[in-house]
């Protein structure tokens, strides 16, 4: 059980609270090795989850509403910062209809062959490249534990799906979905496809196969690329060959967070 240190603040002037001053600077927050949870379905998520919760501020609305999941959490000691509506309405620069802050600290990088290693078969791998929206990664990451995606890869050219819009984009399903941030997506292509993953890359080119006659029954890893550029020629080049979703010749791509869904709901439906 944590012990609640609870404090009403009147301003947000404190050096305690320069983490919830500071939400666009994500870098910092990077840096700091922390998160911040900035809608009520998250934080209710992450209050149930592994993840170490340092502190939340909140209306006193809130506060009576998630008393019961902060005390009952593991940590010796949360902070709890309780405000009111205008006051955090300073920090975001509109409305708040939410009314509660938390942050967390981002656990430690996982390990890719642990993770391989420990993963059920038949394998179902996501991997991303170049994904610099953090809603578009959020969404991803969503699909992933939507679909029992058993780890998602994210490649060094993506933004941090620990960015506050990306942990709001996966409604909280980041504290459970595994995954692991990787230095070189190429390498870690190529290293699946040693092992005999399948890498399939979700890429729409008049040679591509359609999704429905592609086989994604036995061990797979589906690669996406950020809409738009799509996957550069290097992770193409990483891959067993390229699937495409059929559409109408008018149509020739969706969002990749879309995309990433119909994906992993036709392997899934493969699957049974």
């Amino acid at each position: 059980m944590a012990i609640l240190c609870i404090e009403p603040v009147q301003s947000l002037d404190s050096p305690e609270l320069e983490i919830y001053r500071t939400l666009r600077r994500l870098d910092e927050h990077e840096r700091k090795g922390v998160l911040v949870a900035a809608n009520n379905k998250v934080i209710k998520r992450l209050l149930v989850s592994d993840f170490t919760v340092l502190s939340a501020l909140v209306t006193p609305a809130w506060f009576e509403k998630l008393e019961a999941q902060l005390r009952a959490r593991p940590e010796e000691e949360i902070k709890v910062f309780i405000a009111e509506d205008p006051l955090l309405e300073t920090i975001t620069g509109y409305k708040m209809h939410q009314g509660a802050l938390a942050v967390a600290k981002i656990p430690a990088r996982a390990d890719f062959e642990t993770l391989l290693q420990n993963a059920p078969r038949p394998l179902l791998l996501a991997a991303a490249e170049g994904i610099a929206s953090a809603e578009n990664l959020g969404a991803v990451v969503r699909n992933c534990a939507a679909f029992g995606v058993h780890f998602l890869i994210v490649g060094e050219s993506c933004g941090s799906p620990f960015q506050r819009r990306a942990v709001a984009g996966s409604m909280g399903t980041i504290f459970a979905q595994p995954l692991v941030q990787v230095p070189n997506l190429v390498a870690t292509l190529t290293a699946l496809r040693a092992q005999g993953v399948r890498c399939l890359a979700a890429h729409p080119r008049p040679d591509a196969q359609k999704l429905p006659a592609t086989d994604l029954r036995g061990d797979c890893c589906l690669v996406f690329g950020a809409e738009g550029p799509g996957l550069t020629e290097q992770a193409l080049a990483a891959c067993d060959g390229m699937v495409e979703i059929p559409m109408p010749s008018h149509m020739n791509s969706l969002n990749v967070a879309v995309a990433t869904g119909v994906f992993l709901y036709e392997a899934v439906r493969q699957r049974g």
